[in-house]
């Protein structure tokens, strides 16, 4: 048991390692296009980010800030573990072992407002 949880978070540390860099690399075709709104910050309730819990329509919470994540769906190396909080907040997922370092500056591209309190 032990040795399939080690190889599951090898496989996906690995898989993002080989992923993700390719997405920021320039060439012919863009792989992940993130949110290019350039609005000001808008305030969402938890109520509005709940509606966008889709594969073709996903919204994340992390630390109170929303992000639109519907462009990187396909993309991201944990296939659709990404849903498992779609229209919630993802803040633990996030922040845990499987990410590699490079995740914390992407989100920023996806950011398209904050959460009310």
């Amino acid at each position: 048991m032990l040795i399939a949880i080690i190889t599951l978070v090898l496989g996906v540390l690995l898989g993002a390692f080989f992923l993700i860099p390719r997405a920021h690399k320039a060439g012919n075709t863009e792989v992940v296009k993130p949110n290019q709104n350039n609005k000001a910050s808008k305030v969402y309730t938890r109520s509005e980010v709940s509606l966008h819990s889709k594969k073709n329509d996903c919204w994340i919470i992390i630390k109170d800030k929303v992000y639109d994540v519907t462009s990187y769906v396909e993309e991201h190396p944990g296939g659709d573990a990404i849903l498992a909080h779609a229209g919630d907040d993802s803040t633990e997922g996030f922040y845990g072992p499987q990410h590699a370092t490079r995740v914390f500056d992407m989100i920023d591209d996806f950011y398209i407002g904050d959460l009310e309190h």
